[in-house]
Parts: structure tokens; sequence; C-alpha cells
């Protein structure tokens, strides 16, 4: 267990190094190794702090240190977790970098970000190099194997001190168009371990010697917060696979000995799709913990597969300072209960108006309970206090989600506040993919919306207003914002509309936007782009 008064990251990770060294902590599995070119192997805690000892002291040597902030895209990586702890060591901050983000996106995070290098695979070091360029910042981007130049003169350094010292600074979609940059400090890692690893119920974790296995990204929190340092704080095993592979899914299981695992809503879906199988309970599963699994499959997909799903709720911005999780009997199954909050979190449910609802469904806002109501939680918004102040107005952090809560505590996913589109649990935000459309110089207005798809959620809508539409123009604005864009973020479907549903004011009246959406996905009019939507399409 992580002890309290841990100062950082680094310090929980060699704690438990030496407690337990020659027991595995990150586990590559043939699949993975194969997609990435690197071996396939178990890698003991021991050789871990070798392997990040050896990073940090390059790095200090080159002349990094406190507050500096380094851009790491490393995809799904092992090397991902050695940079995180060998930059936490040294008082650095890791900005990761999602892999699917393209040149506008990049160019954004450069900019914003400011940092002072950039560490990545060879394939994407041109890319990143030009991307600093556009925003006008000289960096050096090299590959793990380079030699470290000196930091880039003039970087902005991160601030705090020990367990309020940035650790992170993840970038989260918001309705504003551009992704925030949140800054998570090592304190928001810490009690997100210790949290995980002291839950108990349904997803308790034991020190003998837990596996996980994760498909999901960890350039997110979910991994890098909960995943890894609940592993750590255990003496766990973390399997991290390239990305999640249906058909492959189980043996990959089989093959890491997980003892529990991490999902998102789209995977139960696509399991419960695949063939039933004699081999459906072969395996070392005690539970697996995530979100949005489809309410219609969960009892039958437990029955299957012989392990609860427990379903949780939490957002990078919160970190465990308030998280709800379904762990504890009697449970909700297949009602899109999220449990019931802990004597940790104090929260309400407020209406348009900032009132409480008395039983209905509002706005959940969140606090953590006691002296300190941010522990936990992000720091701020990185160069954006009136975007900090406005979420935590009121001395309460304003989450954008719609719940409901029972008598007896349980409480229940309604709906989302916010304009932002979720996409196999990718936040998309409406306004930065209108910003980009608007650069097509074929469009003439540009709306987003979500419209539901049976196995991603939601896919992407855009209402476009041309000259000339046709099939070939849709083609041709889809492929173009797939070199812009992560692919997920692209419209999924275009429909050519003579006006946009628009304000006195000119501002998109978002309800009327998704009544048409919803309209327009059947008509014959509307292009379907999804087959176009592959990772591989830039």
């Amino acid at each position: 267990m992580i002890a309290a008064g841990c100062p950082s990251i680094h310090a929980a990770f060699a704690a438990s190094a030496a407690r337990w060294p020659d027991r595995d902590m990150l586990s590559v599995l043939p699949e993975t190794a194969k997609v990435y070119g690197i071996a396939a192997e178990s890698i003991p805690y021991s050789m871990v702090l070798a392997q990040v000892d050896a990073i940090a002291d390059t790095l200090a040597q080159a002349g990094y240190g406190a507050g500096h902030r380094v851009m790491v895209l490393l995809e799904n990586r092992p090397a991902f977790f050695l940079w995180f702890l060998a930059l936490n060591r040294i008082g650095a901050s890791i900005v990761p970098v999602n892999p699917d983000l393209r040149a506008a996106e990049l160019t954004y995070m450069i900019g914003h970000a400011e940092p002072a290098l950039a560490v990545a695979i060879p394939s994407r070091v041109t890319e990143l190099s030009q991307a600093a360029k556009e925003a006008g910042i000289v960096m050096p981007v090299v590959t793990p194997d380079d030699p470290l130049p000196g930091p880039r003169a003039g970087a902005q350094l991160a601030q705090g001190l020990g367990e309020k010292a940035e650790a992170a600074m993840l970038y989260t979609s918001g309705t504003t168009g551009q992704p925030k940059g949140c800054v998570l400090p090592n304190e928001y890692f810490l009690m997100a371990g210790r949290w995980y690893a002291g839950a108990g119920g349904l997803c308790a974790l034991s020190t003998e010697g837990e596996r996980m296995i994760t498909p999901l990204p960890i350039f997110h929190m979910n991994a890098m917060a909960y995943s890894l340092m609940a592993m750590i704080a255990v003496g766990g095993c973390l399997t991290v696979l390239d990305r999640f592979h249906p058909r492959t899914w189980w043996q990959s299981v089989r093959d890491s000995r997980a003892t529990c695992l991490h999902y998102l809503g789209v995977m139960p879906s696509m399991l419960m799709g695949m063939p039933e199988s004699p081999d459906d309970r072969n395996h070392t599963v005690r539970f697996g913990f995530g979100a949005g699994v489809d309410p219609k499959l969960h009892e039958t997909f437990e029955a299957r597969f012989g392990f609860p799903l427990v379903e949780a709720w939490a957002m990078t911005e919160t970190g465990a300072g308030a998280v709800i999780c379904a762990n504890d009997l009697p449970r909700r199954v297949g009602e899109s209960c999220l449990g019931k909050p802990g004597p940790e979190l104090e929260i309400r449910i407020t209406d348009e108006h900032g009132n409480d609802t008395g039983g209905a469904p509002g706005e959940l806002l969140v606090r953590h309970a006691g002296d300190d109501p941010r522990r936990g939680f992000f720091a701020e918004y990185y160069k954006n206090p009136a975007a900090t102040a406005e979420a935590w107005e009121g001395g309460w952090f304003h989450t954008g989600d719609i719940v409901r809560q029972d008598p007896d505590g349980s409480m229940f996913f309604v709906d989302r506040k916010k304009n932002v589109i979720r996409r196999s649990g990718e936040n998309i935000a409406a306004v930065e993919v209108e910003s980009l459309l608007m650069r097509h110089p074929a469009i003439r207005s540009a709306a987003v919306a979500a419209v539901p798809d049976p196995v991603r959620g939601d896919e992407v809508f855009a209402c476009l207003v041309v000259d000339d539409p046709s099939a070939e123009l849709a083609g041709d604005i889809t492929r173009w914002c797939l070199t812009q864009l992560a692919y997920y973020k692209a419209p999924g479907y275009i429909a050519f509309v003579d006006a946009l549903p628009l304000t006195a004011t000119q501002k998109i009246q978002r309800g009327q936007l998704k009544a048409m959406a919803a309209d327009l996905l059947a008509a014959p009019g509307t292009h379907d782009q999804r087959p176009l939507k592959k990772r591989s399409a830039a």
C-alpha cells in the first residue's frame, strides 16, 4: 500500500520495488510486441527501477529537472511508464500525447503546453517537429534512444512541491472548442492508487500478486492514475495491450493470467457479439472495472463470462477526489447504476438555477469531504483561470453530468449537460470539430451533433452548408479531416443542408440541431463516412 505522507509517484514506486523486487511489474504479450516491434517479456520491479533510474540520470545530466514539462508520444508501450516514472523522479511533469492526434491538434497542444522537450516514436518525430515549428516553439524532439539535448530555453516551469507538485498535464475535451490542459499533481495519482487498493467489495485487491490487463490508452487518467497506481500500491503486474482486439481478447486475458481487467462500454457489447465458446469462463478474472456497459447486456455478460462488471464514475478533473463505484452489495445490475457516494465524497444534484432538485435528475456537483474540498482533484486548467473558477463556482466542482439519486443513495447516470460527443470512450468537443470544418474551402457553415451508434455509443454527425453538394465532396471533406484531427473526431456522417438552426444572435441552437441530425440519420441524402474512420486513414 502507498504509505501516508509519500511525497511522489516515484517514491511510491520505489517503495514497492524495494518490497517486491522480483515480482513482475509490466508484462508485454506477444501480440502487442509484434504490433510495436518490441520484446514480449515480463519486467520485474527491480528491472523497471533500474531502467527508470537510468533514464532519470540521463535527463538530469542533460539539464532537466524540477518543473520542466516533457511531451511523450510512445503509444501503449511500456516505455511510456518508464519515462513517466523517470520524469517524476527528477521533479518534471509529463504531457502525454494521444497518438491519434494530427497536425492542427498537435500544433495547438505544443503552443499551449510550451514543453521543454518531446520524446516520440521514430515515425512521429518529423510530425511533432513540424507542429512545434508551426506553434513557434523551438523544441527538441527525440526518440527514446537518441542522445538527449538540453532543455528548450525559456520553457515554462510547472509549480508546486512534494504532493502538490505537478506530475502530469492531461488534455481533455470541453465545450469551448480547444482541449483544456488539466494540471495533475502527485497527490492526484497517489490518492487514486490508495483509493483503488482500499476500495474493497467486488473490486478488492490483495498484495498477493494481482495481475491487471487493460486495452485502454495509457495517456488517459484511467490507465495512468488507476491501473498503474493500483498495481504499484499492491505490488501487482500491469499488462497493457496496444488496443482492444475482440477476437483475441480472451486469449490475451488467459496469457496475462489476469485477476482483474479494465473496460469501456463498447467492449462488452463487442464481446457479447462473438460466438459462444467452451472457453468463455476459462480465465482467472475476478472482476472488471469500467463504465458504460449497455444495461441490456450487463446481466447476460456476467452470466456468460462469470465475473462482475463493476461500474464506476470519475472524470479527468476529479481523479479519486470524487469517485463513485458500484463495488458493494446489493447490486443494481442492468440499471446504469454508478453505486453510492462514499463518506469521503460530498455531492449535490442541482437544476439549471443551481437549486437542489429534491430528487429529480440534475447536474452532479462534487467535492472532497473535509477541510480541503479540492483534495485529489486536478490543480487547475493551465492558462485558463476563468475556466477553473467557473468549474469550481460556489465551492463545488460542476461535472456537467446529469444524474439522479434514489432514496437509498444509489446514483444513476442520465445524460450529459455538456455539448460533448462521447465515442468509444473518447470525448469529442463539437465546437473543436466545427472550427476545423470551417477551415475547409468548400464549407460555408458547419454544425456537429451526436447521433446514436449501436457499438460506439455516439457518432459524429456533421450538418454542412456548401455550394455544390455531392458524395465525392463528402468523402473529400472526411479524408481532409483525417489529416487534421484524430480519426475518431472526423464526421461519421455528413448531411448537406440549406441552413443551420441558429438563434437571433447567430449561435447554433443545439437542441434543434440534435433533432435535425436524428431526422437526417436515415435520410437518403446523408453520406455514411464511417468506413473511412480508421486509425491508419491518415
